[in-house]
C-alpha cells in the first residue's frame, strides 16, 4: 500500500517548524544564539524566514501537478534520475543519498507505473541500470514548468526595479549560502 504525503500534511509541518514568536523562541533547531549575535536586525532575518515559506510554499504548489501519480519520495527520486540519465542503480541511489533498498522500492512502483525502465550494464549483467522514462520526464517537466509559472506570476507583479533587486540578491545569496541550493536535490523536498 503507498502511502502518499499530503500537501496541507506537509504545510502544517513547515509552519510548526517555521512559527517563531515575538521572541524567535520556537524556532526549530534554534541554538540561543541568532539575528542579534551576528548583528542583523530580527526584521531582516525574519523578512528572510517568510520568504523561505514563500518558496516552499510554491514548491509545493508546483508539486500538486502529481495529483495521485506518485508519492513524494517517488518523485524526489525521479527528479534525481532524470537528471542522471541511464545510471547503474548505485549511483541513483548514492546521488538521492537513499540506501540501495529503498531505491529498489521506490523504483518498482514507478517502473510498474511506467515513470522508470530498468536494464543492465553491456560490460557487466550484474549491475543493474535505471532511466527515467519519456514518461517520467514529462512529470518531471509538468511540475518544474508549474514552479516557474508561479514564480514568474510573482516577479510579474513587480516593477522591473524590484525584479532586478531581487534577481541580483537572490544570485548573491545564493552564492553566499555554501552550496546549501546543491543539497536541495538530494534533501527531504524535490525543491
Amino acid at each position: 500500500m503507498t502511502r502518499y504525503v499530503t500537501l496541507e500534511r506537509v504545510g502544517k509541518t513547515l509552519d510548526a517548524e517555521l512559527s517563531l514568536d515575538a521572541s524567535g523562541a520556537g524556532r526549530a533547531g534554534s541554538s540561543g544564539t541568532g539575528a542579534a549575535d551576528a548583528g542583523l536586525g530580527a526584521g531582516e532575518v525574519g523578512d528572510l524566514e517568510q520568504l523561505t515559506r514563500a518558496l516552499v510554499g510554491i514548491t509545493l504548489q508546483s508539486l500538486e501537478v502529481l495529483g495521485e501519480e506518485v508519492s513524494l519520495p517517488q518523485f524526489r527520486l525521479l527528479l534525481v534520475a532524470s537528471a542522471l540519465g541511464r545510471v547503474p542503480s548505485s549511483r541513483l541511489a548514492e546521488a538521492a543519498t537513499l540506501p540501495a533498498s529503498s531505491v529498489t522500492r521506490l523504483a518498482d512502483r514507478l517502473e510498474a507505473a511506467g515513470f522508470l525502465l530498468r536494464g543492465a550494464d553491456p560490460r557487466s549483467r550484474s549491475i543493474v541500470t535505471i532511466e527515467v522514462t519519456a514518461a517520467g520526464r514529462d512529470l518531471v517537466a509538468r511540475v518544474v514548468e508549474r514552479r516557474h509559472a508561479l514564480l514568474a506570476a510573482v516577479l510579474e507583479r513587480m516593477r522591473p526595479n524590484e525584479r532586478d533587486a531581487v534577481t541580483r540578491a537572490a544570485r548573491r545569496f545564493t552564492e553566499l549560502s555554501g552550496g546549501a541550493a546543491d543539497l536541495s536535490g538530494s534533501g527531504p523536498l524535490p525543491l
